[in-house]
């Protein structure tokens, strides 16, 4: 499940996974959200990301289109991306490939929210 982060900087978006992560929320949260940015021509995204953290298949598929649509479809849009979380293995898979993404991309501890929210808005 995934909730929108409503005390974000202006011109940011924010989301907070708080459980699995469905094919539904990148339907009708997620997707959404970032279609507007990038046809805005700025997207600067913070995701934080809770220790129950997983995807469904229909996640996984989502996350591949909209990659594919806004991603490829958008790269001069895309600003910044913040990844806020304490599990290891998305840290370190964010910094072994966070250069595959389109604008910069840093990873945060969860005790660091506060400093991804100003660097993401920058």
């Amino acid at each position: 499940m995934v909730e929108r982060i409503e005390e974000m900087p202006e011109g940011t978006i924010g989301f907070k996974v708080v459980e699995e992560l469905t094919g539904e929320d990148y339907r009708e949260r997620i997707e959404p959200a970032l279609t507007d940015a990038a046809e805005s021509g700025e997207v600067r995204l913070l995701f934080e990301i809770d220790s129950g953290f997983g995807m469904d298949a229909g996640a996984v598929i989502e996350d591949a289109k909209t990659g594919l649509k806004l991603g490829i479809g958008h790269m001069k849009a895309w600003k910044r991306t913040a990844i806020v979380t304490d599990v290891d293995w998305i840290r370190k898979a964010m910094k072994a490939f966070g250069f595959m993404a389109p604008g910069e991309v840093r990873v945060f501890e969860t005790a660091e929210l506060g400093a991804a929210k100003v660097w993401v808005a920058e």
